[in-house]
């Protein structure tokens, strides 16, 4: 014990030797440049509320960001000195540097947000350095990437290094896609700017003490703050970039397992869905494209024409059917493929100690890695994406790219493994965005992959959440991997539905709830190992009929989650939202018990979702916000912030709606080639508790890309009013895009309408009530109220900018 109490002394004691003492200062512009007697400091505001701290310490390598996209905007900042400290500050953001020793606090309006501890140290001998902070009694912390250990990580300690984790269920501290950053209750974002393997201790060692620290890498840490949680993420994905809006044919349904073997059984699939009219989007092959089995082949990378005689005819067939292909590809090129001569020569390998290629085995042969930090290797890789997308391939699926095996020893164009390691997939993302913005201009990517970096959204990533096994307790934690990962820009994090790894029989429950589940996750993608199939065409007819109207509603969602994608790409809002975000839509202070729930979350604004992840229950528990929700299946009404038990049946889960929400819908199609909102119906849901309410729909052609920056879309705005006994609503649109509807067949759902209404207009129209609904089915600018389920249904013809509907 007394060893022990000495190590620890020692070791405290080089640390504190460690703090840097001030000599001087400089501001140029938004970066205040502070010299030490150990190296130099620089503070840059990129944003008002968004500040970086760089410690550049003599001696000690640094290698660039990979997280900061942003150039930092023009601020009007204050400096201030005193013989102890200096405090330099924007509009609400400032940092309180003091001299001696060298130590930062951060306030947010005049409130204490976070404070450095000690701030930078480095261990030598450790061959570690990093950061650490204070911790206030009570804070919480969210984040770290893919973890499953609660919502709270305050108490953990976990390695920042990407790492598969195959057939988890629910407990696991290291996964595929680490973060190095963490979102406190006290209104605040850190991120610890740096690639290199590492580790986050957040209260674990001790109690009150926040520490990051990486094997190299960059000294750098920035703090965001913000108004409310929203803000910190607008602030935050302003910074590291947004996800750019993906086509629409991403939101459909996908075609996925391990794998599809052959042409024969890929247009199968296809034609076996079609059959049976069950909507799909897209197809993922995954490795036997290259090859006839799992060893042996990877790197091959082009098509195995045994098995696929005729690709360039079979892609252009699918897409023709409205079916999106999607190809696996991995970073590794085994010694056996026929791509390894090729890949050597180019200089596409990365190196050994030796200069020589590096190789070593893992699980699908002897092999080598692909650097993506090379641009000789980047320019032989994409090239292969090219001949790819030339040939009809819709999207990329990066597997492995952790790496799944990484030695230490591997040499990097910029730096070693372990300095490079977690930004191996952002590299590798890079390439194929850029590489596809540039060659396929009229395309909008899509990247699925395993592993990033921060800031890996802004080119486009669709990251999922690894190797999940298949039962009930790989279901489990799935909202609460969302939800951590949304935080941090990531909006459409998904899991393989149905489960991925073993399961020796089809549990079909289990089946049906995560699929369930899945129409309110951002991408719909059953995906598992071949034994159970993954698809639900080849299920019982049961199984089928329980999920038909399920898929369908997915598809007739594609007015509400398209507008989702566009509010995500503008402002990094996730698709998926924590509970305690409602509580800042309604200006509120936010519930911060409300960041411990990891079983309910919002689907956009109007959607509370709760899972069932147990067999056999015939009511599931719900965590209400606040405010007023409604059943969406049965009316039900519940209020207030308590948890509430939902009934349920096989065919249903927990899905509330938001009292004064609206909800644009439209018929469901087979593939998202047929869409179409000619045909709009917008579902509003009263409540004598919400007077004033507004909603929005986003639309454009589904495929242009930068859409948005080009100004070609429309928004569809909707407002309502009850005030004076009537009940107002006004229709908005504007904008423009090419195959733009001249005008729109509009049926305006009211629910919870207790009362017949005396009399409806459309401005200033009368508008007849149909004394029966067949009669309403048949005619235009009608309208009908159903009693029994308390709804009034009235179809107009929308072609004006603005219309008014009233109610009395």
């Amino acid at each position: 014990m007394k060893r022990l109490f000495f190590v620890l002394f020692t070791l405290c004691c080089t640390v504190a030797a460690q703090a840097a003492q001030y000599q001087q200062h400089s501001l140029t512009g938004n970066t205040l440049t502070i010299q030490t007697d150990s190296g130099q400091l620089s503070l840059t505001f990129y944003q008002n509320d968004v500040v970086e701290a760089f410690y550049q310490r003599e001696g000690v390598k640094q290698l660039p960001s990979f997280s900061i996209s942003q150039l930092s905007e023009p601020q009007q900042l204050r400096l201030t000195e005193s013989a102890a400290a200096l405090t330099l500050g924007s509009a609400s953001l400032t940092v309180k540097i003091n001299k001696a020793p060298l130590q930062l606090s951060y306030y947010y309006q005049g409130k204490l947000l976070l404070a450095e501890e000690q701030g930078y140290f480095q261990h030598p001998q450790q061959q570690q350095h990093g950061f650490r902070f204070a911790l206030s009694d009570g804070e919480k912390l969210l984040g770290g990437g893919q973890r499953v250990l609660g919502m709270d990580r305050r108490g953990q300690k976990f390695p920042l290094y990407n790492k598969a984790h195959y057939g988890y269920t629910t407990e696991s501290s290291q996964m595929y896609f680490s973060l190095p950053a963490v979102m406190s209750s006290n209104n605040y974002l850190l991120l610890f700017d740096n690639s290199a393997k590492g580790e986050a201790d957040l209260g674990h060692t001790e109690p009150d003490i926040m520490q990051f620290s990486a094997e190299g890498g960059r000294s750098s840490y920035v703090v965001v703050a913000g108004d409310s949680y929203p803000q910190i993420i607008n602030n935050y994905t302003a910074l590291t970039g947004r996800q750019p809006l993906p086509a629409r044919w991403t939101l459909g349904n996908y075609a996925s397992r391990f794998g599809y073997r052959n042409e024969a059984e890929t247009r199968a699939v296809v034609q076996k869905f079609r059959e049976l009219k069950l909507p799909l989007d897209a197809l993922v092959l995954d490795l036997y494209w290259f090859g006839p089995d799992i060893q042996g082949h990877m790197g091959n990378l082009d098509w195995d024409k045994n098995a696929f005689p005729q690709p360039e005819a079979m892609l252009a067939d699918l897409k023709a059917d409205g079916v999106n292909t999607i190809l696996v590809t991995e970073p590794f090129v085994l010694t056996s493929s026929k791509r390894w001569q090729e890949a050597v020569a180019a200089g596409a390998i990365a190196a050994g100690l030796d200069g020589k290629p590096k190789t070593f085995d893992f699980y699908f042969g002897n092999t080598g890695l692909i650097d993506v930090f090379n641009p000789k290797a980047q320019d032989w890789f994409w090239q292969i994406y090219k001949g790819l997308a030339n040939q009809g391939v819709a999207g990329v699926w990066g597997d492995l790219g952790e790496p799944e095996v990484h030695p230490d020893d591997t040499v990097h164009a910029i730096g070693m493994a372990n300095e490079v390691h977690n930004a191996y997939g952002h590299q590798w993302a890079d390439m194929v965005y850029n590489g596809m913005r540039r060659d396929f201009p009229l395309q909008r990517p899509f990247i699925m992959m395993r592993a990033g970096a921060p800031g890996s959204q802004r080119y486009g990533m669709v990251p999922w959440t690894g190797d999940v096994e298949r039962s009930w307790g790989g279901l489990k934690p799935q909202v609460e991997l969302a939800l951590s990962m949304g935080l941090f820009g990531f909006g459409y994090i998904h899991s393989d539905l149905g489960g991925f790894a073993g399961g020796e029989q089809f549990d079909k429950e289990l089946y049906i709830r995560w699929l369930q589940y899945g129409v309110f996750q951002p991408v719909y993608r059953p995906h598992a190992q071949e034994h159970i199939a993954p698809e639900m065409v080849f299920h019982d007819s049961d199984t089928i009929e329980t999920l038909r109207p399920w898929l369908n509603l997915r598809y007739q969602l594609l007015p509400y989650n398209y507008t989702l994608a566009y509010q995500n790409s503008l402002t990094g809002m996730p698709l998926m939202r924590p509970l305690f975000f409602y509580q800042d839509s309604v200006a509120n202070e936010a519930n911060t018990a409300l960041m411990d729930e990891k079983n309910s979350y919002l689907w956009g604004d109007a959607f509370l979702v709760a899972p069932v992840t147990e067999p056999g229950v015939t009511s599931w528990p719900v965590q209400l916000p606040g405010g007023v929700w409604f059943d969406y299946f049965s009316g039900k009404r519940y209020a207030g912030s308590n948890k509430v038990g939902v009934p349920v049946t096989i065919n249903t889960i927990p899905v509330l709606v938001k009292a004064g929400s609206f909800v644009p819908m439209t018929a469901a199609v087979q593939s998202t080639q047929d869409y179409s909102s000619n045909k709009l119906t917008l579902h509003y849901y009263a409540d004598p508790s919400v007077e004033c309410a507004k909603g929005e729909m986003y639309e454009d052609d589904g495929k242009t890309p930068d859409a948005i920056a080009k100004g070609q879309f429309e928004l569809l705005n909707f407002y309502y009013l009850q005030q004076d006994g009537e009940q107002k609503f006004e229709l908005r649109r504007s904008g423009d895009y090419p195959g733009k509807p001249d005008s729109r067949e509009l049926t305006l759902v009211v629910h919870n309408q207790t009362a017949t209404p005396k009399h409806i207009s459309v401005d200033g129209r009368y508008i007849q009530l149909a004394p029966q609904q067949a009669r309403f089915n048949r005619m235009q600018n009608v309208a009908w109220y159903d009693k029994a389920a308390k709804q009034l249904k009235v179809k107009i013809t929308w072609q004006a900018d603005k219309t008014q509907l009233t109610i009395r």
